[in-house]
Formats: structure tokens, C-alpha cells, sequence
């Protein structure tokens, strides 16, 4: 009896690829078909997948052809290319190599995009007149997306890392499938009904042109459109734009991205924050310099330091005058001019008084404005930020018995164990 051979899966899969790249018909391929996945790589290859109605095969174009293609080829699009078909021995697909690529026209799916982005376009949907104002530092921000995707976790990690006074809500969305349109359209009006949201975050992960079709429907589109809330579309990589790009309020790159243009970053407002400290003591204290440098020119003019040089002039012309007065004898002039004399040299001591005086209290109003703007005063008064793993603590609601919090005063950090809570002051 003869003794059955087993291939190996090496074995089976190099002899399925020597049939291939032996087979006359496989050489060179003529295919027609519509662009999917579309990825173009850092060394200039393309990877895609050719597809229509009922099946699709892999594709690869090496960057010596591709750099032939004088077109730029996206999802959707409908292309004629030429190549060859063989076995990729690592995965044991079959996939075709191709040398040249031409534009068939615009596939399905890219001719109902363009045909619904110029139909929303005509109706004003992508008009900058109506986008509204992302709000600079959002209280709440409501997410829309899957609840069990990367994309979630992602910008949750980087809205409680980059700004950790704002609450998040997520409200679970379907992102792919034929029910994902539906989906959307209610979470966007349920947030608006809420009302508890400054901003929302609407987006998913990268995908097909397929995947992220339910961000290019027309339900979509208004339901963004109607909403009172500002929305951040980030839907995709940085290379897909869909619909819902153009109609949100802000376009972001990515879902990470989105999380980073919804929030400040703390860091860098604590750094402005002391810019700003600087820059206004520095102010402060050319200012003062500037007022107590006049006021030593005031102080050092002829004018305080000899006043009497003031009146020496007035008192010849005054002996003058008198001598023409004993001549004339106009007694009710002479003491005129006398009283006159009296209430300038007054005038100019109280004026000298006044200005003194106004200096000094603009001094000391600019010390107390100073010592105001010194975030740390607050503390020194007996208050004090509470803490639990890092996060400041709003309500009781937050700790539970035996957990430890963090105590930050003036001049240190107190750690604490909860014993007890109760409600209220």
C-alpha cells in the first residue's frame, strides 16, 4: 500500500506560486474596477484593493510605476490597470503586481459623495457664516463614538492629560454599518436635548471608503448642521475628508487630534499664566522706577529747593510798583497785587502737597495690585486644593470611606484618609 505524502503549508503554497507565475494568462493581466483601502506608503508604493460589485483582489504598484501614475488615485475612484498575478508566500494570498494605472471615471460610491457634497454645498450647509464658536475652555464635552474602539480611549487619555477641568460624557454610537447613520443622527439630537455639553467631539477611527460612509449621509450632514452646540468633526487619518468635515464647526485631522482642538493645554496656560506674572511685575517696575525718577526731578528743581528764587523777582517788581504807588497813592491796587502774591505762593505749596501725595498713593495702589495677581496669596489666606490620584475633587461624591486624598496648602501637601462624608457646607 502507498504511503499517503503530506505537503507542508511551504511546500503547498510555493507550488500554488510557481503555477501562477508560469500561467501565460496570469502574466499580464487587464482588470477594470473600483479603488477601496487605498494607502499610499512613505517610499512612494501604493497598496490598495481593486473591487466590484461581487469581488475584489489585492493590489500593490512599486514606486518605480507608481511614479509613472499622472493622476492622484483616493477610494472610490474607477481605474483601468495592468499587471501580473502571483502568490504571496507569507500570507498565501493571491494579489496582483501592478506596472500601469489609468483613470476609468469616478466610481459609485465617489460619484454619490460629490454628488451630495455639491447638492450641500448649493444649500449653504458648508457656509463659514453659520459654524459655530468652539469654546476655549469647555466645562463638558460630549464624545460620539464607539464606546469599545481606540478612538475613545484616546481621547479621553488626552482630554483629562491636556485639560482635566472639563467632564466627558460619552454617549455610545454606532460608527460603522447600515444602522450607524441612524445612530448618529439620535446621539447628536439626545445631546442637544441634554443640554449638559459646551462642545462635542463626533468621530472614529480610520477606515475604508466604505466604513466611513455613514459620516458622508445627508441625515448626517443636517443633523450636524441643526445642532446649537458646536460640534469637532475628526473622522478617519489625516488623508479621509468626509462630509461631516465640511458641515461641523472644526475639521480635525484624526479623534486625537479632535480631543487636542476641543481643549487648552494646561501647561502651556500655567506657562502663559507666568509670562503674563513676569511680565506685568517687570511693567510695574519700569513704572514705578519712571514715577519716582520724575518725582526726584520735581523735587530737585530750582523750584523746592530755593522756592524763595520764585518771589524774588515779584518782590522788585513789587518795591517797584510800591514806589510808583507811594507816587500815585493807589492803595486798593497795591494790596491787590499783595493778596495775589499770597494765594500763588500757596497755590504752589499745595500743589507741590497734591502731587506728592498723588505719587505715592499711585505706589501703593500698583504694590497692592501686585501682590493680587500672586496666585499663590489666595493660599497663604487658609485655602486649600483637594486631590484624589492627581484630579482635583468637586463633590463628596467623588471619594469613598478609606480612600486617601491630597490636601495642597500654602507651603506643602497633606495626605489624608476619609473617615467620614456628609453632604453640605
Amino acid at each position: 500500500m502507498e504511503e499517503k505524502r503530506y505537503l507542508s503549508v511551504t511546500a503547498l503554497t510555493k507550488y500554488l506560486k510557481y503555477k501562477f507565475d508560469n500561467d501565460a494568462h496570469l502574466k499580464n493581466v487587464l482588470l477594470k474596477g473600483e479603488i477601496s483601502n487605498f494607502k499610499r506608503h512613505s517610499r512612494g508604493h501604493f497598496y490598495f484593493t481593486l473591487k466590484d460589485d461581487k469581488a475584489q483582489i489585492s493590489a500593490i504598484m512599486f514606486a518605480s510605476n507608481s511614479n509613472k501614475v499622472k493622476f492622484f488615485p483616493s477610494d472610490g475612484m474607477s481605474i483601468l490597470v495592468e499587471g501580473y498575478i502571483t502568490v504571496y508566500e507569507a500570507s498565501g494570498n493571491y494579489q496582483i503586481y501592478v506596472n500601469k494605472m489609468s483613470e476609468d471615471g469616478l466610481g459609485n460610491l465617489y460619484l454619490a459623495y460629490e454628488q451630495l457634497k455639491k447638492k450641500l454645498a448649493s444649500e449653504g450647509l458648508f457656509n463659514a457664516s453659520h459654524k459655530l464658536k468652539i469654546p476655549r475652555f469647555p466645562k463638558t464635552i460630549a464624545v460620539l463614538t464607539s464606546p469599545t474602539g481606540a478612538a475613545v480611549q484616546d481621547v479621553i487619555n488626552i482630554i483629562n492629560r491636556r485639560y482635566p477641568l472639563s467632564s466627558i460624557i460619552v454617549y455610545p454610537t454606532l460608527v460603522q454599518g447600515e444602522y450607524a447613520k441612524d445612530s448618529i443622527v439620535t446621539q447628536l439630537e439626545k445631546v442637544n436635548t441634554d443640554k449638559l455639553a459646551d462642545v462635542i467631539i463626533l468621530g472614529r477611527g480610520g477606515g475604508s471608503i466604505e466604513d466611513l460612509w455613514p459620516f458622508n449621509e445627508e441625515d448626517v450632514a443636517h443633523a450636524i448642521y441643526d445642532s446649537e452646540i458646536p460640534i469637532i468633526s475628526s473622522v478617519g487619518h489625516e488623508t479621509d475628508t468626509t462630509i461631516s468635515d465640511y458641515v461641523a464647526d472644526l475639521r480635525a485631522p484624526t479623534p486625537s487630534g479632535g480631543a487636542e482642538l476641543a481643549v487648552p493645554d494646561q501647561l502651556e496656560l500655567i506657562s502663559y499664566l507666568e509670562r503674563m506674572n513676569n511680565q506685568n511685575r517687570l511693567s510695574l517696575t519700569r513704572l514705578m522706577n519712571s514715577k519716582i525718577d520724575a518725582l526726584k526731578r520735581v523735587e530737585s528743581s530750582f523750584i523746592f529747593r530755593d522756592p524763595l528764587r520764585m518771589t524774588e523777582g515779584k518782590s522788585r517788581k513789587l518795591d517797584h510798583l510800591s514806589d510808583k504807588l507811594e507816587l500815585l497813592n493807589p492803595i486798593n491796587r497795591l494790596r491787590q497785587s499783595q493778596d495775589d502774591l499770597i494765594k500763588t505762593t500757596k497755590r504752589l505749596n499745595d500743589y507741590y502737597l497734591r502731587t506728592l501725595n498723588k505719587k505715592s498713593s499711585t505706589y501703593n495702589l500698583m504694590i497692592n495690585k501686585l501682590e493680587l495677581l500672586n496666585p499663590l496669596s489666595i493660599m497663604k489666606k487658609g485655602y486649600s486644593v483637594v486631590k484624589k490620584e492627581g484630579k482635583v475633587l468637586k463633590s463628596i461624591d467623588e471619594v469613598k470611606i478609606n480612600e486617601n486624598i491630597d490636601i495642597h496648602v500654602n507651603d506643602g501637601v497633606i495626605t489624608a484618609n476619609i473617615t467620614s462624608k456628609r453632604k453640605g457646607v
